[in-house]
């Protein structure tokens, strides 16, 4: 156990941040070192197992970050885009893996990891399942395959809670499809229709975004052209699925090179 790579969740108390733990303490190959949680949170203090509700396990929750991370060889970590870009300087000073699975970054957000990069890994992705990002690299390879005669829109869903749209992994699916078109997602992005918008314009990607109940995650990559549709599909029904994915990253990020990498990498897509 003493030899196994120490890892620390932030934002332990949310679904995600409880899902991780689980999935980290569940595991035989890592073992949970640290829990984080904003100043002032009333799990501050506490064993996170019985903030939790269960058992101890050894691990109190710290609004301290870098005191966790210099304990640690990874950080996994799904909350806001302000806090990930803090959490990623102090990763890099502790030079464990920053594994982020925080969605609704923009590129300027993104743009502010690349110092922490250069000392210590990063693996970044919108979404850690097998399964969508085996969905991204199809969808690469359908819009490659396929002229502007085929209209491509995202479809995605979400439960209720969730705060940005579209989701991180729709946006992810979105770039890939720009990818193999050839062009700039940001130059033929069209998303938030309402009103007379007008007629769709050729070769857009377009985005629509469902809000709703308890839904994990639901994407949809449709091709549709006069007479035919082809869909692409992902449903995700376990909320585990991400944490495994993240606890993946983690692992694999332990004898890699400083720099900025994906689940594509991650799983040698």
């Amino acid at each position: 156990m003493e030899d196994l790579p120490g890892i620390v969740i932030t934002g332990a108390s949310g679904r995600m941040g409880q899902m991780l733990i689980n999935t980290v303490v569940d595991s035989d190959k890592a073992k949970l070192v640290g829990a984080v949680e904003r100043e002032g949170h009333a799990w501050v203090g506490q064993d996170v197992g019985v903030a939790m509700g269960g058992a101890a396990l050894g691990v109190t929750v710290t609004d301290k970050p870098l005191e966790a991370f210099a304990k640690a060889q990874a950080v996994i970590d799904f909350t806001a885009p302000a806090a990930t870009i803090e959490f990623s300087k102090l990763a890099a000073q502790a030079r464990a893996v920053h594994v982020i699975g925080t969605t609704g970054m923009t590129d300027d957000e993104i743009a502010q990891l690349e110092p922490a990069s250069y000392h210590a890994v990063i693996v970044r992705a919108g979404n850690m399942s097998l399964g969508v990002n085996l969905l991204t690299q199809l969808t690469k390879k359908v819009a490659a395959a396929l002229d502007e005669d085929f209209d491509i829109e995202v479809i995605e869903a979400h439960h209720h809670h969730k705060v940005d749209a579209p989701s991180g992994t729709a946006l992810m699916l979105g770039e890939a499809a720009a990818e193999g078109r050839g062009v700039n997602l940001a130059d033929v992005r069209d998303s938030g229709r309402d009103g007379i918008t007008g007629a769709r314009k050729r070769g857009d990607i377009g985005f629509t975004a469902i809000r709703g109940g308890d839904i994990v995650g639901e994407h949809d990559v449709l091709f549709a052209a006069a007479g035919e549709r082809i869909v692409l599909r992902h449903l995700a029904t376990d909320r585990a699925i991400f944490a495994r994915g993240a606890l993946k990253a983690a692992l694999w990020g332990q004898d890699k090179m400083p720099g900025q990498y994906d689940m594509v990498d991650v799983l040698g897509l």
